[in-house]
């Protein structure tokens, strides 16, 4: 029997995040529902963090209140903080209980400019949402950032990424994701790092998350399937784009992924024809 390998459907929110028009909680709710549909298990659909940072995301509530569930398949919602939290527990219904993920970066660089504090500091900021999330019976995933390149600091060294994660999971023995997140990385420093981080974390509690600015990311994949990584975060048509490269290709397309998952022999449970017809609808969004 083939191995399953587990995709995360972010295109929704880390896809979405950085569209620049304004896309109504409607086609969200279209693309969500069709997505919901396809065989995928796991679907980030929104955030819960400041409206004037990340504008696309400040209708996370009502996309959470239209979007029809569907048995099996576990919805999520980035919650950064307290304050999010708080919207958290504001827009969820009672029949309708998401996941959450958390973040921190494993650069001091990237945390201080967007966190305004260090590393350390960030995840002592998580560990109430942490708490609370365990009181409320609430699944909690954590993301590490610039796992091999920081645009402030350049390079990150792959013993920072298994410090930050190690900090992570001393808040509570979440599953982390690990992010490529302008996409700079290549399969020898990938596997530089995920051997780093395999010291502190098994394989089973880990997902690759690259975004294909490089053109590396299905090659960092499948350096990480050699490692034993089975879970990969992805969006459908390549929604998104890092910021700090503008115009430059975002996440590695979730269609692209499922070619290249086939190939290796992988069982995923996703049907690439609805996958594909998601594929046009997201990319009619940007």
């Amino acid at each position: 029997m083939a191995e399953t390998v587990r995709i995360h459907e972010v295109g929704p929110r880390d896809g979405l995040q950085n569209e620049p028009g304004v896309i109504s909680v409607a086609r969200k709710v279209a693309l969500i529902d069709l997505l919901s549909r396809s065989g995928l298990r796991d679907i980030e659909v929104g955030s819960f963090v400041s409206p004037k940072w990340v504008p696309q995301m400040a209708d996370t509530d009502q996309v959470l209140a239209q979007l029809t569930p569907v048995a099996g398949v576990r919805y999520a919602v980035l919650v950064p903080n307290m304050r999010g939290w708080e919207g958290y527990l504001a827009a969820r219904r009672l029949h309708f209980l998401p996941d959450i993920a958390v973040f921190i970066s494993a650069s001091e660089g990237f945390s201080q400019n967007n966190l305004n504090c260090s590393v350390s500091e960030s995840v002592a900021r998580l560990r109430p949402v942490v708490a609370a999330a365990a009181e409320a019976g609430v699944a909690v995933r954590g993301y590490v950032s610039c796992v091999t390149d920081c645009p402030f600091d350049g390079p990150t060294a792959p013993e920072q990424v298994a410090d930050a994660v190690a900090l992570l999971r001393q808040v509570a023995p979440m599953p982390i994701s690990l992010g490529d997140t302008i996409g700079k990385g290549t399969p020898d420093r990938v596997g530089a790092m995920l051997e780093a981080v395999l010291a502190v974390v098994p394989a089973a509690e880990l997902a690759g998350h690259f975004h294909d600015t490089g053109g590396q990311a299905l090659a960092n994949i499948d350096v990480s399937l050699d490692l034993g990584l089975r879970a990969f975060d992805s969006a459908v048509g390549g929604l998104g784009g890092c910021p700090y490269a503008p115009g430059a290709p975002g996440n590695v397309a979730t269609e692209a992924v499922l070619e290249l998952l086939d190939q290796r022999g992988f069982e995923t449970g996703v049907d690439p024809a609805v996958i594909a017809q998601a594929a046009e609808m997201a990319k009619g969004m940007r």
